[in-house]
């Protein structure tokens, strides 16, 4: 409790967070503290200040990448990796095999690395995979058990056959339904209602994510990937996986590791959400068994009325248009607020979603729930038209 933080305490922890500034007073710090603040100091104070900063030194990043894993605890690791790369430019050091070994891997250090993907030299390129792979099995650990469970729910729930042929009846559940018409003098059941399995042979659902790889989905793209994959390891659905900038590469084939999806992307460059959609539609063969997922921030850098034509012709069709304008941990996006206002206006829910929460918006969404009604209840705000 913070009444119980002695004077001395109290002064250490100031001096910690404020740093040392010439006119103040000196505290004395014990050898982890100083420690810790170097490291601090490194990052976060201008050449000027109290540090020399970590330079273009790749032996000091190295030491100092150590130095923060020793001190802090990993999820303040990743935040002060994150900070560095962004203030200090540290990306070129990334190229370097022994760097990588430094690291603590998390979601935004691989959205880097797959955005180095094209410049790396090759003797990095094994290590980054490995790099990747552990945060990929991380986020399958995680997330695949309670998608995977809430997918196979939700079509058992929504695909139950009310006209089955007699080899599609599920007796179980046809006898459960009909007790009441048990006949005692028969010593039988008059079933009134048959219920069957799904079809055989033919998916439940198509499901077709479209997924923005410009810089600033970077996250999204990563979180997408793994749900991708899991996905496709569900055969009552048939799922096909689009990446788009300006050009626009199909990574189906690629669905059986996600680590493999993630490395066909090409993070970076422009936006034709245009042409995304026109490939996309050549995809759709049955448009009212299909939920397409568009993940963008809808900045259009193409045809933006053809852009918005192709989504109303979806819509028209008949497929189940979802917008998430990211699909990561980070909150409220920038997104095109004209375009998401549209999507909305077509009755397209268009929202921000977190990754724990995608399984559930899955699983509503094949059971054709009404998506805003179910954003409201787990307190997503959603685009108004």
């Amino acid at each position: 409790m913070a009444h119980d933080i002695t004077p001395q305490e109290q002064t250490r922890r100031w001096r910690m967070v404020l740093g040392s500034e010439p006119g103040q007073p000196e505290v004395s710090l014990g050898v982890d503290d100083l420690a810790m603040d170097r490291a601090l100091s490194a990052l976060y104070n201008p050449p000027s200040g109290r540090g020399a900063g970590l330079g273009a030194s790749a032996p000091n990043v190295s030491r100092w990448l150590g130095d923060i894993r020793q001190y802090f605890p990993s999820s303040v690791v990743q935040v002060m990796q994150k900070d560095a790369l962004e203030r200090l430019g540290l990306e070129q050091m990334l190229l370097e095999p022994e760097m990588l070994k430094a690291v603590e891997p998390d979601v935004h250090l691989v959205a880097t690395l797959l955005s180095l993907n094209k410049v790396m030299p090759n003797k990095t390129k094994e290590t980054a995979r490995m790099v990747v792979r552990q945060v990929v099995e991380k986020l399958e650990r995680r997330l695949a058990s309670p998608f995977r469970q809430a997918v196979t729910g939700s079509l058992n729930r929504a695909t139950r056959n009310r006209r089955p042929r007699h080899h599609e009846i599920d007796w179980l559940r046809t006898i459960r339904a009909n007790l009441r018409h048990y006949q005692p003098e028969y010593r039988t059941i008059i079933p009134e209602t048959r219920i069957g399995f799904g079809r055989k042979g033919q998916s439940l659902r198509d499901i077709v994510l479209c997924i923005d790889q410009s810089g600033s989905m970077a996250p999204s793209v990563v979180y997408a990937s793994v749900f991708a994959a899991v996905l496709a390891t569900i055969k009552a659905v048939s799922t096909q996986v689009v990446v788009f900038d300006t050009a626009v590469i199909d990574l189906t084939p690629l669905l059986a590791d996600p680590v493999d999806v993630l490395f066909g992307t090409q993070l970076g460059g422009g936006t034709d959400i245009n042409r995304a959609l026109g490939y996309c539609q050549g995809l759709i063969s049955r448009p009212t068994d299909t939920i397409f997922v568009l993940i963008s921030d809808l900045y259009e850098g193409g045809n933006n009325n053809e852009m918005r034509r192709r989504a109303a012709a979806l819509v028209a069709a008949g497929v189940q248009v979802i917008v998430l304008l990211a699909l990561d941990d980070n909150g409220a996006p920038s997104y095109d607020h004209a375009n998401a206002a549209y999507f909305a206006a077509l009755g397209a829910p268009c929202f921000a979603c977190t990754p724990d929460l995608f399984p559930e918006l899955m699983a509503a969404a094949i059971k054709r729930s009404d998506l805003g009604q179910w954003a409201a209840e787990v307190g997503i705000v959603g685009v108004k038209p």
